[in-house]
C-alpha cells in the first residue's frame, strides 16, 4: 500500500505547480508527469521506510495522515531538484526531523507499533553504590 498517490500531491500543492515540476518535454502539454509523480512518492516512501523499520512491522496496515503529508512533502522535494524554495526545504527538513524522532521512539505516527524496537547487545551498563548524599543528608548545609 503507498503512502501517497498523485491525487494527494495535486490537492495538496496544485496541479500548476505539479505541471511546472513535471512537464520537462521539449514542446509542454500543460499537464503533469503522472510517472514521474510516482516514482517521486516511491522514493520517499522508500526514506521515510529507512526511518520506520526500527520501530514498525513494514509494511504497514494502515496508512495515518501524518505520513500522506510527509511522504508529499519528501517527493515534492525531489521533484523541485536544483530550484529548491526555502517553503519547500523547511518542508523536508521538517519531515526528515520527524522521522528522526519516530526512529528513536521520541515520537510516533499514529498506528500501533507492532514491530520490535533494535536491541543493542553488549551495550556498556554502569553500576555503582548506593548515594552517601541526598537532600535529606545535605539539609543542614544548605544556606
Amino acid at each position: 500500500m503507498s503512502y501517497a498517490v498523485v491525487q494527494d500531491m495535486v490537492d495538496r500543492f496544485g496541479a500548476a505547480e505539479l505541471i511546472q515540476l513535471t512537464d520537462r518535454s521539449e514542446t509542454p502539454t500543460g499537464e503533469y508527469d503522472s510517472e514521474l509523480i510516482e516514482q517521486a512518492l516511491s522514493d520517499a516512501e522508500a526514506e521515510i521506510n529507512a526511518y520506520l523499520a526500527s520501530r514498525y512491522a513494514l509494511p504497514l496496515a494502515e496508512v495515518p495522515e501524518t505520513l500522506v503529508r510527509l511522504t508529499c512533502n519528501i517527493a515534492r522535494y525531489q521533484l523541485y531538484g536544483s530550484s529548491l524554495t526555502e517553503e519547500v526545504t523547511k518542508r523536508y527538513n521538517d519531515a526528515i526531523a520527524f522521522l528522526k524522532n519516530v526512529s528513536r521512539g521520541d515520537a510516533v505516527i499514529g498506528v500501533g507499533t507492532t514491530g520490535t524496537a533494535p536491541t543493542v547487545e553488549n551495550a556498556p551498563e554502569h553500576f555503582g553504590p548506593d548515594r552517601v548524599f541526598n537532600s535529606d543528608t545535605l539539609k543542614d548545609y544548605s544556606g
